[in-house]
């Protein structure tokens, strides 16, 4: 017998073998009085037919905790497995960590020589967290960005994928000549446009520890270097958090959204910066509903100048068929 053929039987045999797994799962999944689907009923530990109510199997265990909680810090204090693994963390979350309460398991204070010694041990073990001059990097880096995000109010998904972007840069040898402060800054600046929660360079800056023409330069080489598919700012993308901050009314928000899609339409905002846009859009619908705001309080929301408010809000209401009245 060839070794071919040797290969086709036994290739049969898996075959075969596949075949009657996948029926037997099959079966599983079916009523054996019906043929209807079954699913499973976790409160009550049944698996039952949705067509003719049959319990299929019963007394499953539940592979849930034992314990109920009620609300988030009840949940905390009674799981006992650690946080999941996350991008934010240097180490992803798989370092142990020494609390800072100066307790013991009962709740007791500490003495002296105790505390000395649980110091000590903090400090070995965050000198131990990280183990090269790459590591140090990261951890420096990834807390600038949770700093940022912090003051900016960025969601947790930004951070994230900031801190994925900026990983990648720093596989990708990226940081020689440029320093971890204007990476970091870059990332997070990439990462909120790809999550459609974008913030103007001037905010950014504002928050960062480097200057505004090193985070665009940084942020150009970074998107070039990785092949990041960065979608031009959508101005619309502003308008709620404009609106928000100056306490102005949904209809305002729509109105606002509406000049905007008109400006698309005519092609007004090709080459225009979609911050002042969007801030000469809520200054325009707020006169149009009629609700008082004024061009410096819009100005101090979007960190923008007046000027550029008067010369976008003159183009919108043209587009959009004349001022009001």
């Amino acid at each position: 017998m060839t070794d071919s053929t040797i290969r086709t039987h036994s290739d049969e045999r898996r075959e075969t073998e596949r075949e009657e797994s996948l029926e037997e799962a099959d079966e599983r999944e079916r009523c054996p009085e019906c043929g209807g689907r079954v699913i499973s009923d976790d409160e009550h530990g049944e698996t039952v037919c949705v067509e003719c109510g049959l319990v299929v199997d019963e007394d499953e265990i539940d592979r849930g905790p034992e314990w109920r909680a009620f609300d988030s810090a009840e949940k905390d204090s009674k799981s006992r497995v650690g946080a999941p693994t996350t991008n934010m963390m240097h180490d992803q979350g798989l370092s142990t960590n020494i609390g800072w309460q100066d307790k013991d398991a009962y709740g007791k204070s500490l003495s002296s020589r105790q505390r000395q010694k649980m110091q000590r041990l903090r400090t070995w073990n965050e000198r131990f967290r990280t183990r090269d001059s790459k590591e140090r990097n990261l951890k420096q880096a990834l807390g600038e960005i949770d700093r940022m995000a912090s003051a900016l109010g960025l969601p947790e998904n930004v951070r994230e994928t900031a801190s994925v972007i900026y990983r990648r840069a720093l596989e990708e040898d990226l940081l020689p000549g440029r320093s971890i402060e204007g990476v970091a800054t870059s990332s997070l600046y990439a990462a909120a446009r790809q999550a459609g929660t974008p913030r103007s360079l001037d905010e950014i800056s504002a928050v960062s520890r480097v200057e505004k023409d090193e985070i665009a330069r940084t942020y150009r080489y970074v998107i070039r270097e990785l092949g990041l598919e960065v979608k031009p700012a959508d101005p619309e993308s502003y308008v709620p958090r404009f609106a928000s901050d100056l306490e102005l009314s949904d209809e305002t928000e729509r109105r606002a959204r509406t000049l905007l899609k008109t400006a698309k339409e005519e092609g007004i905002h090709s080459g225009k910066s979609p911050v002042g846009l969007a801030a000469a859009a809520v200054y325009a619908a707020a006169l149009l509903t009629n609700e008082k705001v004024t061009q410096n309080e819009v100005s101090d929301v979007a960190s923008i100048s007046e000027v550029t408010i008067r010369n976008r809000y003159h183009e919108l209401l043209e587009a959009e068929g004349g001022a009001p009245a």
